[in-house]
């Protein structure tokens, strides 16, 4: 009878450990590590790209976290290198992320303090009664609403929304087109943004003390819409740009887009601040909202001139609509 050795086989394999928790968690973590770098890279090459990574970018506050999770886990596993570069990629992730927790530094001279609430109504959803109680009890002086139907304007006015804001400047629709502005002093019609898919009012409000701002109910089309992510591009391309030199310029509404798009970063490189983010505010969610299935993300804004100190930002959940309500309160520049 023949037998046959198995031993030199085990031998060329005696000396080579299994690595902690096997091979399998070995290439899971390689695999994740690989698109925990892809996504990174995106964010940090500003790369919006296409539909899909344009959601995935929404989602960076929780890459960074589950990169140093992933860091952490890989090191425990001994893939040192791995371990190491994702740890060091989601240091320069967060280094993006974690100023929008923090306050900036105020500029100097302010003028007079203004209050503008943003509210996206979900195809005209959102509780009326709601939204007028918070113009009411934080003295707003500006409103610019989204996703605003004939019907919710009617809700509106039976909550006494004409009482607290006498004007106003609406182009109701019938789906998720309509947009409006309301303001507690006069407004003058403007047109102020490129074409697109909503309805995106413009006016110049004008103070008692004779000072005067424009303002734009903004709403681009979301990535997923007609036109997909160019589409998207392009209307965030086609907001007003602000005027540093002269008339304020404050733009409020659902933007469809984070401080991690690219095209929403050359918003504000034109000249724009992000309330939320000036006062410390700008990881507070906004969509989705009352408990719908997304990890929720910051996708409302108000955008004010550089020139323009912020002093809060505050956001609150309007029953019936998936998005919170932001409420920004900030000074104008001294005249």
């Amino acid at each position: 009878m023949t037998q046959t050795s198995v031993a030199p086989h085990r031998e060329r394999h005696a000396g080579r450990p299994r690595p902690p928790g096997g091979y399998g968690a070995s290439v899971l973590v390689t695999l994740l590590a690989m698109a925990f770098l892809g996504a990174a890279l995106l964010r940090l090459a500003g790369i919006d790209g296409n539909r899909y990574t344009v959601a995935a970018l929404a989602l960076t506050p929780y890459v960074v976290a589950g990169g140093t999770v992933l860091g952490l886990v890989a090191l425990s596993l001994r893939r040192w290198a791995t371990g190491g570069l994702v740890l060091l990629v989601a240091v320069l992730l967060a280094a993006a992320v974690a100023p929008r927790a923090f306050g900036r530094s105020r500029p100097y001279g302010t003028g007079t303090e203004l209050r503008v609430l943003t509210a996206n109504l979900y195809v005209g959803r959102g509780d009326a009664a709601t939204v007028v109680n918070l113009v009411r009890e934080h003295r707003v002086d500006v409103l610019s609403l989204q996703e605003l139907t004939p019907e919710a304007v009617a809700a509106l006015d039976r909550a006494g929304l004409g009482a607290e804001l006498p004007y106003r400047e609406f182009r109701p629709g019938p789906t998720s087109t309509g947009s409006g502005l309301a303001a507690r002093y006069p407004l003058q019609p403007r047109s102020l943004a490129g074409p697109s898919g909503a309805q995106q009012p413009g006016a110049l409000l004008i103070l008692p003390t004779g000072e005067r701002v424009e303002l734009l109910a903004a709403h681009p089309t979301w990535p997923f819409g007609p036109g997909g992510a160019d589409a998207w591009r392009r209307e965030l391309a086609g907001l007003p740009e602000p005027n540093p030199e002269g008339t304020v310029r404050v733009l409020a509404g659902d933007f469809n887009a984070t401080v991690d798009h690219a095209a929403f970063r050359r918003l504000l490189g034109l000249g724009y601040a992000d309330a939320a983010d000036q006062a410390g505010a700008g990881l507070l969610p906004t969509w989705p909202a009352n408990g719908r299935r997304w990890p929720p993300v910051t996708i409302d804004h108000v955008l004010v001139d550089r020139r323009c100190p912020v002093d809060e930002v505050q956001v609150f959940d309007v029953p019936g609509s998936d998005h919170r309500a932001l409420l920004a309160r900030f000074s104008l520049p001294k005249p």
